[in-house]
């Protein structure tokens, strides 16, 4: 086994090297990782569903999608991430097969670790790790994450989303009660020092990136994994309502998105208007459900005509607003 040694805490580099070792590396891997604040959906989840992006954007906290299912966990540098990439036995997914080295490695520092339903480790009852695996290439990629001292609050508030706003038909996620690792500990060390410990309980070669491993990682991160088509775009069909009263009426808007792209819009209101509403929805059918793109198209035609007293920014925000909820 060789266990890779990597410093980056950028999401769409750490995602994209997974990929690229369980392409290219024929040996056993072991890899300790962590991300700057980040929200990494499953690969079946819609992210227009799981993110609070208003809270994100407010908080520096980036989306990023990962190759495996499952749902979506919140990153910071708080947490630490781990990979086993390994010829597949061809039994499919076995979580306990990947987690217990974990699991005697958290026993070895004091603590009552066990695997729990189909996926998670707790420690005194309490969520420390959630897994995931995928299959690819006949290897398989098992990673999880381990909360030593990350920062919990910020696991509600980004991953907040009203359901009776938004139904969709991407993979949900599901809250768990859950614990920082460290709280549980009688041994005071910070994350750092606990990846050491974690690490020294795996036998194998140490070694980092090469220069070449290094510019191929770079150029999946920003080719895929740093792309809306990726993050966004692969999100399954989903509809959306808002509604807000201004000072010229009161707007409804009803939207159909599929793979991040607007299938149909209609706006409804005791709002005036000289156009016909339909010529302004029906221009919006194959833009991409983001707030720029959605005010960039308004931005060409005279609302008013169609909204009397409105403005692009209006509509714009109206018909993004719950992704900004």
């Amino acid at each position: 086994m060789i266990i890779i040694k990597n410093n980056s805490v950028d999401p769409y580099f750490n995602l994209a090297a997974e990929q690229y070792l369980i392409d290219n590396c024929d040996e056993d891997v072991f890899m300790l990782w962590r991300n700057d604040r980040t929200v990494v959906i499953g690969n079946n989840q819609n992210a227009y569903a799981e993110v609070d992006r208003e809270y994100a954007d407010t908080h520096g906290i980036t989306v990023s999608r990962r190759l495996t299912g499952g749902g979506a966990v919140f990153h910071d540098l708080g947490n630490v991430n781990f990979s086993f990439i390994i010829p597949s036995d061809g039994k499919g997914i076995d979580f306990k097969k990947y987690t217990a080295p974990i699991i005697e490695s958290l026993k070895k520092m004091g603590l009552c670790a066990e695997l729990s339903g189909r996926n998670d480790i707790l420690i005194d009852g309490k969520k420390v790790s959630g897994n995931a695996q995928c299959v690819r290439n006949g290897k398989v990629l098992h990673h999880g994450t381990l909360l030593y001292c990350a920062d919990l609050s910020k696991v509600s508030g980004v991953l907040r989303v009203d359901p009776a706003k938004l139904q969709s038909k991407g993979i949900k996620s599901v809250k768990s009660r859950v614990a920082n690792i460290k709280d549980l500990m009688d041994t005071d060390m910070d994350v750092l020092q606990f990846m050491s410990v974690l690490e020294s309980n795996f036998e194998g070669t140490k070694r980092g990136f090469t220069d070449t491993e290094l510019q191929e990682i770079t150029k999946l991160r920003c080719e895929k994994f740093a792309t809306w088509e990726w993050i966004w775009g692969r999100s399954k069909e989903y509809t959306l309502t808002a509604k807000e009263r201004f000072s010229y009426g009161s707007v409804e808007a009803n939207i159909n998105t599929d793979r991040g792209i607007i299938k149909e819009v209609s706006l409804t209101g005791d709002f005036f208007g000289v156009g016909d509403i339909n010529e302004l929805t029906d221009s919006l059918t194959g833009i991409r459900y983001e707030y720029a793109d959605i005010l960039a198209h308004l931005s060409k035609y005279d609302i008013q005509r169609y909204i009397f007293g409105a403005s692009a920014e209006d509509i714009s925000k109206l018909l993004f607003k719950n992704s900004l909820l």
